[in-house]
């Protein structure tokens, strides 16, 4: 008997000088638009290294995890399937800011004008807020 199981991603957060990082998404879903980067972690792989690898391949900077963020797991959160998304906190420690890989564009947004956002990264941002106030 074959079981259906979600697909596992990490979504990397990092805020600097209260400005949020976000990369413009090169491909389908969500094209041109803004979220946070991160992507699928791959078989064998820990979901640490994953977010560090990620948000290296798609904005150039060298990070390390702060904090755990949270887990969002809503069958619904992206229209390829169900996919569980496990979310770090991160802090740079290196590199050089642009967008590569899956990313056109990754550049800091001002925290109170932030872009639409792709994907449920809008109920993330709220539960990063919620951490600082």
């Amino acid at each position: 008997m074959k079981y259906k199981t979600p697909k596992l991603t990490v979504d990397g957060v990092i805020l600097k000088n209260n400005r949020l990082l976000l990369i413009k998404r090169r491909n389908l879903p969500f094209k041109d638009k803004w979220a946070f980067p991160g992507g699928f972690v791959g078989y064998g792989e820990k979901t640490e290294d994953a977010v560090i690898r990620e948000v290296l391949e798609e904005t150039g900077l060298e990070t390390k995890i702060n904090d755990l963020v949270g887990v969002y797991s809503d069958p619904d959160r992206d229209p390829r399937g169900h996919t569980v998304s496990v979310v770090y906190l991160l802090d740079v420690c290196g590199g050089c800011l642009s967008g590569s890989d899956d990313a056109s564009e990754a550049k800091f947004f001002d925290l109170e004008h932030l872009p639409e956002l792709a994907f449920d990264h809008d109920s993330i941002v709220k539960d990063v807020f919620r951490r600082f106030e």
